[in-house]
């Protein structure tokens, strides 16, 4: 590396060290475990994964495993693309070191979406039609309620149409992404 690029390097590690000391100083003062928002923000970790434990079908649970972690890597790409970016930001969180939200990337969105793929797999519906009613529900039902409750606040201009079609994209990205690796199970 040059000068410049060390330089350059450099200064964005203590930035982004400032940037993670800042997080946990703020969690530390206002979202920790004495707020309220942090046990919502719990329960909406933990509870999806109880109902995924006693609902997900035993017998394609590798499958619809795979598309719920394919689900949950695209939530966490576009949450984090868009909180880096500044278009939407959590002021509660159960981890303050991850700019993510843990709770909706990790639980609350992949269970709700694996759930759904089971359901159209089951009962042989056409997934992209209910996963755009699905997005719309996240994005213009559920959202606007978390941020409501100030679990969650649009940022810069965002809207929640931009949030409709980034759950629209995550949602059918992760289906063609288990799509390929079906395919290649069958044709093995």
């Amino acid at each position: 590396m040059n000068e410049g690029q060390v330089k350059s390097f450099e200064r964005l590690g203590r930035i982004q060290k400032e940037l993670s000391d800042g997080w946990i100083d703020y969690w530390t003062k206002y979202s920790n475990i004495d707020t309220w928002q942090f046990w919502v923000n719990l329960l909406l970790f933990i509870l999806p994964l109880i109902i995924l434990f006693f609902t997900i079908d035993r017998k394609r649970a590798f499958h619809i495993g795979f598309f719920g972690y394919s689900v949950h890597m695209m939530a966490g790409y576009i949450d984090g693309f868009a909180t880096r970016h500044g278009l939407w930001e959590y002021p509660f969180k159960i981890i303050p070191f991850l700019p993510i939200s843990i709770t909706l990337d990790t639980s609350l969105i992949p269970v709700v979406y694996m759930l759904l793929y089971q359901w159209t797999l089951n009962r042989k519906k056409n997934y992209y039609i209910y996963a755009f009613v699905v997005s719309a529900l996240f994005s213009l039902v559920i959202k606007p309620i978390l941020a409501n409750l100030h679990l969650f606040q649009l940022e810069n201009g965002s809207n929640y149409f931009y949030l409709f079609l980034f759950y629209l994209f995550g949602s059918f990205a992760a289906k063609w992404i288990t799509n390929v690796f079906v395919f290649f199970e069958r044709n093995s």
